[in-house]
Order: C-alpha cells, then sequence, then structure tokens
C-alpha cells in the first residue's frame, strides 16, 4: 500500500500548513507529564505501567503480575490484584480530606445548576448502591442505563461498579428498538431511566422509548428505576416501574464496598452505526480505570486542587465513560457536566458556560469545532475564555483549518476587549476507540510540538504501527494500516458472549497485532496522520484517497464550513468522490452551482485530478447523531442511488430527505 505517483507529487491538505507549535517554557517547565514518561515506558513498558496503576489507583489486595498474555488475545492486567472502580472514584477522596472538592458542576439546558462535592457524591453512590440492591441487584448483573446528561446517570454508573454489577450505557438518542436489542444481548436485569429531558428549548421524553422496547415479552428485565427530570407525563407499570424519587433518596449513606478482581468485568458498551446484531465491547476494571486515569491527568496537564475540566461528550459514548466518569472521578477532579445542544438557548452557551465555571480544560469534537466556525468568531468574542489553559479533540481526526481555529479563536482568547494570549492553550488532539478504552495516541502538551491535524505520537507505553496489507512495516510517509503492536491496559476483554467475532473483528488479519481499522501516515518527523477508518478510503482507479484528505480540502476553501465525503460506486472508475457542503454565511447567497464547480476544481488543486469529487451537493445541514457524529452511512445511500438507511438516530431525520430530493434533481442520483 505505497503511495502511488499522484500521492507523492501532490501537496498534501492534512499536512499543509508546515506549522508546528511547540510548548512554551513556561508550560514545558511546569508540566504535569515531562519526557521522563516517554523515557520511562521505553526502558520498562511493563514496570512502567505496575507504576503507573500503584500511583492513579488505591488497590485493596496489590498484583502479582502486571500482565498475563498466555491467552491471547484476551489480556489480564495486574493480575491477582483487587479494586473497586467507586471507591476510587469518591470515597478515598473524601478520606483524603477534599470532601468539600467539587467533583460536578451540573449545568441543566433550561438554565437550571448544581454542584455537587464529592462528599455529596459518595452519599448518592451509596444510597444508590443501596436502593439497587433492594431491588435484587447483585454482582454480576447487567443494568442497561437510558438517560440524559444528569447526575444521576454518572451515580447509577459508579453504583453498578460499587456492586460489581455490569452496565451497559445506551444513549439517549437511540430508538425503542436498539435499546431492546441491548437489553436482550446483555440479558439486562435492572433498566435505569428518566422521563425525559431538554432538547433545544423543549422537554422530551425517554421513558416511552422503553415502555416501547419492553412492550414485548421475553426480556430479562425485573425493574425498571424511573428519574423525574423534567416532568413530562409517562405511563407506569406498577409491576416493573419504580421512580428514583421513591426508592433512593430514603437509602443510608453508608454502604461496604466490596472489592472486584482487576479483570472482573466494569462495564459492556455496544458499538452502533452497523447493521445486525449489536457488538458489545466489553471493558474490565483495573486496567481500564489506570489507563484512563493516567492519560487524563497526563493528556490535559491536570491539577485536580485547581482545574475545571470540561469534555462535552454523552456518556453513551465512551468518551464519556472515560473521560467524564472514570478518568476525571479517579483524578479527583471537578468537572462540568452539561445536558443541552451547544445552541440552547443561544449560539454562545458553551462560551458561556465556560465563562461562567472557569473551565481550564475544554475537550470536544472536531465537528463542533466546525460549527462553531460557521457560526462566526463574533460569538466566542464576546465571552471571557482566559481560563481555558488545555484545549482537545476527540472522535475524529481533525482538519488543520479547525485546529488553527480552535487554537487562535479558542485557546488565545484572553477576556472581553483583552488582547490575545501571548501563548495560547495548547491542543491535544486525541486518537483512540470503544475498543482501546482509553487514549492511545496524543501529544503530551508540556513536552510535544504540535502540528494542526496530526494526533502526533504514542502516549508513553503504547506501541503502534503502520503496515501494508500483508503486514509489513512500512516507512515514513507511506500509507498503511494502523496497528497497536502489544497488549495496552485498557483494551477491551472481547465481545460479550460472542469471543469467536472479537478474534475475527480484530484479531484475524495480522495475526498476534491488533488492526484497528483505520488508515494513517507518519511524517518525516514520525507523527502519526490518520486518514480515517478503512472504510473510507476509497478507491478510484485504482489509487487509495482518504474521505479525510478531501474533506480537508474543502474546508479550506473560504466559502466551506464543513463537509463530508463518501465513495459511491462507479462503473468506469470502481468508486467516485461525491462530497457534500455546508457553506459559510457569506457564501450562502451565491449560485451553488458555481460554487460547486469551483469546488471540485479547487480539491483538485490541492490534492491532485484524481481527487476530484465526481458530485458536490451544497446542503443547508449534514446528517448528525446528537452526539455530533455524521452519518456517511446515509450519505453513501443516496450518493449510490439507493434509498437513505434508518435515520432514527439523526438529530434532525428530516435532513435526508431533503439531501435526496436534492441529489435526485441535480445529479439523478436517490
Amino acid at each position: 500500500m505505497t503511495q502511488n505517483p499522484q500521492q507523492e507529487n501532490k501537496l498534501d491538505s492534512m499536512q499543509k500548513s508546515g506549522q508546528v507549535f511547540p510548548p512554551s517554557e513556561t508550560f514545558a517547565k511546569n508540566a504535569v507529564a515531562t519526557q521522563e514518561r516517554y523515557d520511562k515506558a521505553s526502558e520498562d513498558r511493563l514496570g512502567y505501567w505496575a507504576e503507573q496503576a500503584r500511583s492513579v489507583l488505591s488497590w485493596d489486595k496489590d498484583f502479582t503480575e502486571v500482565l498475563d498474555w498466555s491467552e491471547a488475545p484476551v489480556a489480564k492486567w495486574f493480575v491477582g490484584g483487587e479494586v473497586n472502580a467507586a471507591y476510587n472514584a469518591v470515597d478515598r477522596h473524601v478520606e483524603a480530606g477534599n470532601g468539600s472538592r467539587v467533583a460536578l458542576h451540573f449545568e441543566g439546558e433550561p438554565g437550571d445548576s448544581r454542584s455537587i462535592t464529592y462528599q455529596e457524591l459518595a452519599d448518592d453512590v451509596a444510597r444508590a448502591s443501596n436502593a439497587f440492591e433492594s431491588l435484587g441487584l447483585a454482582k454480576g448483573d447487567r443494568v442497561a442505563i437510558y438517560m440524559p446528561m444528569i447526575p444521576e446517570t454518572i451515580v447509577t454508573m459508579l453504583a453498578c461498579a460499587r456492586i460489581g454489577a455490569i452496565h451497559s450505557v445506551v444513549f439517549g438518542g437511540f430508538s425503542s428498538d436498539a435499546l431492546r436489542s441491548r437489553v436482550d444481548d446483555a440479558e439486562a436485569k435492572l433498566v435505569v431511566t428518566a422521563d425525559g429531558s431538554y432538547r433545544r428549548g423543549k422537554p422530551s421524553t425517554l421513558k416511552p422509548a422503553v415502555d416501547d422496547a419492553l412492550a414485548k415479552p421475553g426480556h430479562t428485565v425485573e425493574h425498571v428505576v424511573v428519574v423525574k427530570r423534567n416532568g413530562e407525563e409517562v405511563a407506569f407499570n406498577d409491576d416493573i416501574d419504580v421512580w428514583w424519587h421513591d426508592v433512593v433518596p430514603q437509602q443510608s449513606t453508608e454502604h461496604a464496598y466490596v472489592a472486584h478482581d482487576s479483570e472482573h468485568p466494569l462495564f459492556i458498551l455496544y458499538t452502533s452505526g452497523t447493521t445486525g446484531k449489536p457488538k458489545g465491547i466489553l471493558h474490565t476494571t483495573g486496567g481500564y480505570l489506570t489507563q484512563t486515569a493516567v492519560t487524563h491527568r497526563d493528556s490535559f496537564d491536570l491539577r485536580p486542587e485547581t482545574d475545571v475540566y470540561w469534555c462535552t461528550a454523552d456518556v453513551g459514548w465512551v468518551t464519556g465513560h472515560s473521560y467524564i466518569v472514570y478518568g476525571p472521578l479517579v483524578n479527583g477532579a471537578t468537572q462540568v457536566i452539561y445536558e443541552g445542544t451547544p445552541d440552547s438557548p443561544h449560539k454562545g452557551r458553551l462560551w458561556e458556560i465556560v465563562q461562567k465555571y472557569g473551565v481550564t480544560q475544554f475537550y470536544t469534537a472536531p465537528t463542533l469545532i466546525r460549527t462553531c466556525m460557521k457560526w462566526g468568531r463574533e460569538i466566542p468574542d464576546q465571552f471571557d475564555l482566559s481560563t481555558l489553559r488545555v484545549l482537545g479533540t476527540v472522535g475524529e481526526a481533525i482538519n488543520p483549518e479547525a485546529w488553527l481555529w480552535f487554537r487562535d479563536v479558542i485557546g488565545a482568547n484572553n477576556g472581553v476587549g483583552m488582547a490575545p494570549k501571548e501563548e495560547p492553550a495548547p491542543i491535544v488532539d486525541t486518537w483512540w476507540q470503544t475498543e482501546t478504552g482509553a487514549h492511545m495516541i496524543a501529544p503530551l502538551p508540556g513536552v510535544t510540538a504540535t502540528k494542526p491535524g496530526s494526533a502526533q505520537t504514542p502516549v508513553p507505553g503504547i506501541s503502534i504501527g503502520i503496515v501494508d496489507e500483508m503486514g509489513t512495516p512500512l516507512e515514513k510517509g507511506e500509507a498503511g494500516l494502523l496497528v497497536i503492536k502489544e497488549p495496552w491496559p485498557a483494551m477491551l476483554r472481547g465481545i460479550w458472549k460472542n469471543p469467536e467475532r472479537y478474534q475475527e473483528t480484530y484479531w484475524s488479519r495480522f495475526g498476534d497485532v491488533y488492526f484497528a481499522g483505520d488508515g494513517a501516515r507518519t511524517d518525516e518527523d514520525g507523527d502519526v496522520w490518520l486518514m480515517g477508518r478503512v472504510d473510507d478510503v476509497m478507491n478510484v482507479s485504482g489509487h487509495r484517497l482518504s474521505t479525510t484528505e478531501i474533506e480537508s480540502a474543502l474546508v479550506s476553501h473560504p466559502s466551506v464550513a464543513e463537509a463530508a465525503v463518501v465513495g459511491a460506486k462507479d462503473a468506469t472508475t470502481g468508486e467516485a468522490v461525491v462530497a457534500f457542503v455546508i457553506l459559510r454565511g457569506s457564501a450562502e447567497g451565491g449560485n451553488k452551482e458555481e460554487v460547486e464547480q469551483e469546488l471540485r476544481a479547487h480539491v483538485g488543486k490541492e490534492i491532485g485530478p484524481i481527487a476530484k469529487p465526481r458530485n458536490v451537493l451544497v446542503v443547508p445541514e449534514l446528517p448528525k447523531t446528537r452526539s455530533g457524529k455524521i452519518m456517511r452511512r446515509l450519505l453513501k445511500d443516496v450518493a449510490e442511488g439507493r434509498e437513505a438507511g434508518d435515520a432514527s438516530t439523526l438529530a434532525d431525520p428530516t435532513v435526508m430527505l431533503s439531501i435526496a430530493e436534492d441529489m435526485r434533481a441535480k445529479h439523478g442520483a436517490a
């Protein structure tokens, strides 16, 4: 899979800026993580992880072996050790005298807010643990959590972990059928939900979806616990439904936790976006907690005594598990959780919250950054963002234009009417997956000279490689497949109830290394540039082209705010490039046909004629889930002339109808 001549001769749109931003002398001098981390991990990788495990966690029983790989590809980390996730996330901070420290600043979409200290969180988790046990929940039982971003969601996850029950969080935007399939696969005994939430200023419901999911017999659910959030009227089945306020608040704040084996299952998280049976990714306790806590501390230069951290993800996704619930709380951090959308009640809501709480670390998705770019910098410029000192991105490769905007507009903002900061907040572009559990490739903000668009380098203690389709290591600059060469603490331990699928999906291609499913290359410095999923790498006339690369080229055009690219079957070239773009406000009034032709030419200039889109369609919005993920699968359906598939998980399902009509009218597809 070496680069073809056109790739070698083109100006790589993902690396074209050539800009490098080393950490400031002051930041580097005072950084939490220094070059020593890399040095220690390089000298003794397993010794490094053992040291880290003992430094970030309180073990009830120390482990006797760091890694057992004898039953590969199933790893056992910190063998013989016993630990409790909830104790490490809450109780020990209270015992250390930090009970009055705020654990969660909750901001509801309607504007209601509350701050919960570690002592209060410990009490809430104990009450919920006692309540769940009174309903018959025991160690090893599974719990489906179908909740909005409210404190009770985090309390529920921690209560499960305390008892030893295995939680399965299902994103609140998923359909009742998706929920039922996950309930059935995990054989859930308990479901925890809410009457509803708020969405763009309006109340929405969740409980009816649970009712629909459980309407057909044959499920294993014995109780449904319902949090009253927005007061929406919901049906109640007295046989299984109970209100949270009827069973939790009156419980004792005393609960004797039990230490669990390091390899005891902590949670199942089902991957979405594929057809057929959901794939339950299984994570265990000791290794997962270690790597999430270490990477949260080091990637974000965390100082829990003074920092206010905010990750904008939903707990329905792995980012919410690792970098809202477990990593930050194990580290004793103070953090913000927000229930709503970034544009309710106005488009400055994110920056208003940063200003209100003095947020110091802000971790979000590139798609949200590009949305804010489209809205214009005059919105964040209205707020004081001077407290921000580390920025992070997650979920997909970020194009250099969005990276630079994030740095210059958000990271350099020193307050309303003030001159920009001399040293903008560094950006950590993090690559990892549901399966990896924690950051795998990311810069250390006090060490790494960052490059816009590059995830940079493996975190200390992680070993990655880029290989061709035969598994042969590639030279710098050659595009190939990303693999993980050594087991890592937070790695998935399998697919729930399906070891054969685990083996086939992740380990069959190259045997003894993990295939991540992503394409990547390294530059002359050895820094990693992600190219997106392998199935997002198109084969046009025998040439491999990255959708991420073409999207980056499109967004580099001054008229484009956001772009999504898919490959569509083509009788002549095998696959053809089809692009969907949202224009910036300044370009929206122009002739769309002229803009579309201009963008085709622009991609040809930036990357090469082979990459010119066959079709460019200007659209008002892209199909996105409520978490902000672009559903390229639906765009591919339209591009190939099919009726778009299930759009029920989209924030606005009507978007696809408009796109399909426009494609049919202009290009004869769909």
